[in-house]
């Protein structure tokens, strides 16, 4: 099988802005408030759509389902996609939230995966913040009092990232981003957030948007503390390692014609691999003369069935790749 690539699922909300489209090329309209990109999704309704070939006009679950091994290589028998591919357009800070581990979030009424997740830092303009993790010390009896004293900030820990960092976020992290932020995320097919803090902001209705405190407390892992970026480590593939946890390997490839690293090649790894262009643009290359061209924003998802791909490019350009571990 060949890479395949979708429609985005746009999605739009209050902290939503325009950079999906003048940045990534993302098809928007004439709104202001556009804040996901949703690329490569199995979720519930959400089901991308795959754009030309063979399977054209089909959804991702109608791949899964009938050509699962192909797709999912030692990992065959899943019945949905685990992984899901996102870009932010955080034009202002989003709520403060955490998300539930796997075990929390099958016991609620709605059963679902839990929600590790790490962003890559796309864009930032100056002064942008990421909130991610408790300071140290902070226990849930100090979290919740900040919250009833409308302090939540006070007791998060804050820096200014850069474009081109890695932030790990595992399950029960408390986190949120800043405005100002164009972020590829990369998670667990999970759609479940409970928000401790909003900004004292309301939604299009006028009215504060649902917070979920106790539900919040109850699955804040209070052990992680300060969450700073990830250092990349150096593989002998010619990409370096951004995160690798039991949910998820996350990799860079950085291109260029100047660069030591002025092609990589995938494939062998008997998983599917989900990739994006989040700089710049890059060709992939098959042995038979199948060639595509990739814009910044353009994204695959590349069957665990599809033959060594050689990536490269004309000028400078980073990719990410995620993997089942």
């Amino acid at each position: 099988m060949y890479p395949l690539t979708f429609h985005p699922i746009m999605k739009r909300t209050v902290w939503g802005g325009r950079r999906l489209g003048d940045l990534l090329g993302k098809p928007i309209g004439p709104e202001n408030d556009y804040a996901e990109s949703w690329e490569i999704v199995d979720h519930g309704e959400s089901n991308s759509k795959i754009i030309g070939g063979p399977w054209g006009g089909r959804t991702l679950r109608d791949v899964i389902c009938d050509r699962n091994a192909s797709v999912l290589g030692s990992y065959a028998g899943i019945e949905s996609f685990p992984l899901l591919l996102k870009y932010l357009d955080c034009n202002r800070v989003l709520s403060v939230q955490v998300h539930p581990d796997d075990h929390y979030a099958m016991q609620m009424p709605q059963p679902d995966l839990g929600k590790t997740e790490a962003w890559y830092i796309v864009d930032a303009a100056p002064g942008s913040k990421v909130y991610a993790g408790l300071r140290s010390g902070v226990d849930r009896k100090s979290l919740q009092q900040a919250i009833a004293a409308g302090c939540t900030e006070d007791v998060l820990h804050v820096f200014e990232p850069r474009p081109g960092q890695c932030i790990f976020i595992p399950a029960g992290t408390v986190h949120a981003l800043g405005g100002g932020l164009v972020v590829a995320e990369i998670q667990q097919s999970s759609d479940t957030t409970f928000r401790l803090f909003d900004w004292n902001r309301v939604g299009d209705d006028g009215w504060p948007r649902q917070l979920h405190i106790e539900q919040a407390l109850d699955v804040t892992n209070y052990s992680i503390g300060p969450i700073k970026p990830q250092t990349p480590q150096a593989d002998a593939d010619g990409m370096e390692t951004l995160v690798r946890c039991d949910k998820f390997v996350l990799k860079q490839a950085i291109l260029g014609s100047t660069l030591q690293s002025k092609t990589v090649s995938i494939g062998n790894l008997n998983s599917p691999v989900i990739m994006t262009v989040v700089k710049g643009a890059a060709t992939l290359d098959f042995d038979d003369g199948w060639r595509c061209d990739a814009p910044i924003g353009q994204s695959f998802l590349i069957p665990a069935s599809t033959p060594t791909i050689e990536l490269s490019s004309a000028s400078d350009a980073v990719l990410l790749l995620a993997y089942l571990p």
